[in-house]
This record gives C-alpha cells, sequence and structure tokens, in this order.
C-alpha cells in the first residue's frame, strides 16, 4: 500500500472526500514527525509508540575493500508496534 491507497482507503472508510483524507493524513504525518524530531514520542494505544532512538558510534567494515570505517553516532526514528497491532500480524 502507498500513500495514495491509504488515501484513497481512508476516504472509502470515513466517507470524506479524497482531498480531505490526504489533507488530514498530510496533518498526522507532520504532527507524528514534528514530535520525534523534537525528541517527543507518539503514542497511539493499541498501534504503537513512534519515538527518536540513540545509536551509537561504532566501527564497519567496508564491503567492498574490508577496511575499517568508523561509523559515527546519530539519531534515527523508531517504531514500536503495540499489542493489538503485534497480535494481528501474528
Amino acid at each position: 500500500m502507498n500513500k495514495s491507497t491509504l488515501v484513497d482507503f481512508i476516504a472509502g472508510k470515513t466517507g470524506l472526500t479524497k482531498k480531505a483524507a490526504a489533507d488530514a493524513l498530510e496533518a498526522f504525518m507532520s504532527a507524528v514527525m514534528s514530535n520525534v524530531a523534537k525528541g517527543d514520542s507518539v503514542t497511539l494505544t493499541g498501534f504503537g509508540t513512534f519515538r527518536a532512538s540513540k545509536r551509537a558510534a561504532r566501527t564497519g567494515r567496508n564491503p567492498q575493500s574490508g577496511e575499517t570505517i568508523k561509523i559515527p553516532a546519530r539519531t534515527v526514528p523508531v517504531f514500536r508496534p503495540g499489542k493489538e497491532f503485534k497480535d494481528m500480524v501474528k
């Protein structure tokens, strides 16, 4: 499923126009991204939690040359599914 099929699904399920469904989806994505970027988490009970996670610096290996390289520390977005979501996927 891509963004346009998700918009179609939301519009069909809620009775909204495709434009309104697309605006709602954009607002949701914007809220999640801006809050996670600030370091806050977004929890949707039963669905899951979006949050930022810190990855420590580490050494890696270039697969082509075999040379050891340093991979810097960074912060990445993470999604952890909730219990209902996990149970549905089983």
